[in-house]
């Protein structure tokens, strides 16, 4: 042992391949809980989108994307290569909510090339003026390389309010 001035009982070389053992134990266990979590919420979110899409007012797309008017503008629809102002919210399905840029009372400014699948299909079925909830599975949205305050396979929920197009 080290303390009394001896010899270690493994050679650096074996301490590097034992860390380098540790260190893939470690991920395998991270990544296998990132499916097994992910499995789950698939799981959860296809029982929410079926039973939400039964609800008054919902319409459903040819991808899986769902959504309802809150309110219906009169302005322009932006194609998949505009960029967008919008102002909006994102909830998991448990009410969680993620991400709002109503909080940080700043409209958020993007291009619809540039954001998950499901925010590019939506967003483009909104005029100018228009305010639209999303449910969104999670195909379209993050699939297992979610960030964390999302979780793998999570199907999401954005209220979104189109407020202008900002650019080709």
């Amino acid at each position: 042992d080290m303390v009394k001035g001896g010899e270690l009982a493994m050679s650096e070389a074996e301490i590097n391949i034992f860390m380098a053992a540790q260190q893939q134990k470690a991920q395998k266990k991270a990544q296998a809980e990132i499916m097994s979590k992910g499995t789950e919420n698939t799981r959860n979110g296809l029982a929410f989108l079926g039973a939400n899409k039964k609800k008054p007012g919902v319409k459903e797309t040819g991808s899986g994307l769902q959504y309802k008017v809150i309110t219906q503008g009169e302005g322009a629809k932006p194609k998949a290569t505009d960029k967008v102002k919008v102002h909006y919210s994102g909830t998991l399905i448990d009410g969680t909510e993620f991400d709002s840029s109503y909080k940080r009372n700043q409209p958020a400014e993007f291009g619809l090339n540039q954001v998950i699948k499901g925010w590019t299909e939506g967003v483009q079925l909104m005029n100018v003026g228009s305010k639209y909830e999303f449910y969104i599975p999670s195909g379209l949205a993050y699939g297992l390389n979610a960030p964390p305050t999302i979780g793998p396979n999570q199907t999401l929920i954005f209220t979104v309010e189109l407020l202008d197009i900002t650019s080709p």
